[in-house]
Formats: structure tokens, sequence, C-alpha cells
């Protein structure tokens, strides 16, 4: 009977304290540089800055995203990688983007007419914590202002 009592409150413990992990917070871009510029593709570099608000750290196991621009699509983006975020934290994750060029002339006249843009990453993220991997889906969606000249 004691046992019984005890491993009912030892799991509902575990039970109450394991909260799926949330998606991170998109913060900002930094350190953007083109790679190579070519007619077909165009490689960027550049750090992407977001905030872990989960009360516990993760460790990122993979990214795969699209990326769109005023809902055209831009690229692909993939991370194969593993990195250890703290809990409550801000980091950074190295990026290289390989842009499909046709659809930024698509864009090109609009991009310097408005000199805005609403970008869109659709995707998902592999995150574990204790040997556990889950994928947390993310959908960013957001208005940038570019200066060209």
């Amino acid at each position: 009977m004691k046992k019984t009592v005890l491993l009912s409150l030892i799991l509902g413990i575990i039970f109450f304290a394991c909260k799926k992990p949330q998606g991170f917070d998109y913060r900002d871009v930094r350190n953007m540089k083109i790679e190579k510029i070519g007619f077909d593709k165009t490689s960027l570099k550049m750090d992407l800055i977001y905030f872990n608000p989960n009360n516990f750290g993760v460790t990122l196991k993979n990214v795969d995203c699209d990326i769109y621009i005023d809902n055209n699509f831009l690229g692909h983006y993939k991370l194969d990688t593993i990195m250890k975020i703290e809990k409550r934290s801000e980091f950074s994750l190295p990026s290289n983007i390989q842009i499909e060029m046709k659809n930024v002339y698509k864009n090109a006249l609009s991009i310097l007419i408005n000199k805005e843009i609403e970008l869109n990453v659709k995707g998902s993220s592999k995150v574990s914590k204790f040997g556990i991997t889950i994928t947390v889906p993310f959908d960013y969606k957001g208005k940038h202002r570019l200066s060209i000249f």
C-alpha cells in the first residue's frame, strides 16, 4: 500500500514537472554577409538571435524551414547540428541560407518601392531533454524595413 502511494506521488510529480518545450522566440539578425552572389542562387551568412522562453535548458538537434518574403518562396534553410541552449537565455544560431534568385527578381521592384517586406519563416526544430526528442513547429511572421541606400 505504501509503495503504491509513493509510486503514485513520484509519477504525479514527474508528470506535472515535465512540460512540453515552447518554441524559441525570434529576436534579431546580426552579422549578415553575402558569401556568394549568383544569377541562380545567392548564399547569405548571418547569425539569427533567438530566446529560449523555457524554464529548462534543451539540446537543439535540427532546424528545417522555408523562408518567404511577401508570401513568395525565397529559400530553404536546414541546420543539422547539436547545440546546448540554457534556460531562459538568448542564443545565436549561425546560419547559411541559399536564396533562389528568380524569386528575388520577382519581388525586386516591390521591395524597392515599399522598402518594407513581410518575412515569414515556417518550419520545425527538434529539441531534446533527458534523451527524449520532440519536434516543435514554428511560424514566424513580421514586417521588416529595408535600407538599401
